[in-house]
């Protein structure tokens, strides 16, 4: 294996977060500014052959898991060639998809022939009225529907092809008068892990440029735990992965599915950390919270060799800080250095 994807501390990154498009076909309140973004021309977005060349490019270098993200990669009219391309790989033995599941399900059976091996579906509510609020659009049930599909399909916990649920949880305080959440719920969205073989991940809201956040918003992993196993009994934890970035928990009553919990915020799991991500412009990141970035776009289209792509990215791996980016672990830390960052949109998950 190319030694160009170990950094400084040892780590070996094998997972490839490659964005497709900032575009989305939500609004959530967490993720995108309320005034909206100014889009990257589509010229200047990585074109299909681009796309393919760029996994290559990290597929040869070790890469063995690639995830397709977004905005939402399902507003990508491509999207499913991309992944066609990318699963007849040799090497990728994971080819993930995040998607806000408003399209999955008739996009479904073409992304399963084209190799997608696990999906992961946003969905922070299960009620309309607060869908609506949280995304500024509608659609709870196209991605009820869109789950419900997935598992008909045959993906779902055991199965090897893993269907997860992300929530983002933020504090709610309507009963205040002050901003909508969602931790009242966190129960009720733990109990689909009750009724159907699936992952639901529980995520604390992060900071990223625009999206005004407040540590008194932040639900810290350890009370969203707390909560569902008032709920619903004891939680048993699984022996993860050294690079897992979530915590995974049974139901020691029994049941279909399981719960982790993603806590970026109150306990970094960087030490593990083995992702990288390409923009939907083309810019590799090695550190989500990281402002640093390296455009292989311009690189591409300026005549680079694969050698000369390879040079890049090991170079940027060798600058690879410990954690965070360098900057000290802390909540205050992280929120002031936002603002250098790109929005989570535009950076892809």
């Amino acid at each position: 294996m190319n030694p160009a994807l170990i950094d400084p501390l040892g780590r070996r990154h094998t997972q490839l977060r490659l964005s497709l498009t900032e575009r989305c076909t939500l609004r959530c309140t967490y993720c995108m500014p309320a005034e909206g973004l100014d889009w990257t021309p589509n010229r200047l977005l990585l074109t299909t052959d681009e796309l393919e060349r760029v996994a290559a490019l990290f597929v040869g270098m070790g890469v063995n898991k690639v995830r397709l993200t977004g905005g939402e990669p399902l507003a990508r009219k491509d999207a499913v060639e991309v992944a066609r391309r990318i699963g007849a790989m040799g090497g990728v033995q994971g080819l993930a998809m995040t998607t806000n599941g408003l399209a999955l399900e008739k996009h479904l059976p073409a992304l399963d022939e084209a190799g997608v091996t696990q999906i992961t579906l946003s969905l922070d509510t299960l009620r309309d009225d607060r869908f609506r609020t949280l995304t500024r659009r509608d659609g709870l049930d196209r991605v009820l529907g869109a789950m419900e599909a997935a598992l008909a399909r045959g993906y779902g916990v055991g199965t090897g092809r893993p269907l997860k649920i992300n929530v983002v949880v933020l504090r709610n305080e309507e009963a205040s008068g002050g901003s909508v959440g969602n931790d009242d719920e966190v129960q009720d969205l733990a109990a689909l892990a009750l009724r159907y073989p699936v992952e639901v991940r529980f995520i604390e809201w992060m900071p990223f440029a625009g999206l005004g956040w407040e540590k008194s918003a932040l639900v810290p992993w350890t009370e969203t735990h707390a909560r569902i196993e008032d709920a619903h009994g004891p939680l048993a934890p699984r022996e993860d992965a050294p690079d897992s970035t979530s915590r995974t928990f049974t139901f020691a009553r029994g049941g279909p599915g399981r719960v982790g919990f993603i806590a970026s915020m109150s306990a970094p799991f960087c030490r593990g950390c083995t992702r990288l991500r390409v923009t939907a412009d083309g810019a590799l990141k090695v550190c989500l919270f990281g402002s640093a970035e390296v455009s292989l776009r311009d690189a591409m289209r300026e005549g680079a060799t694969d050698d000369d792509l390879r040079a890049l990215v090991a170079g940027a791996v060798a600058r690879k800080k410990p954690a965070h980016d360098g900057q000290t672990i802390s909540l205050d830390a992280l929120a002031s250095g936002a603002n250098a960052n790109r929005s989570m949109i535009a950076i892809g998950g």
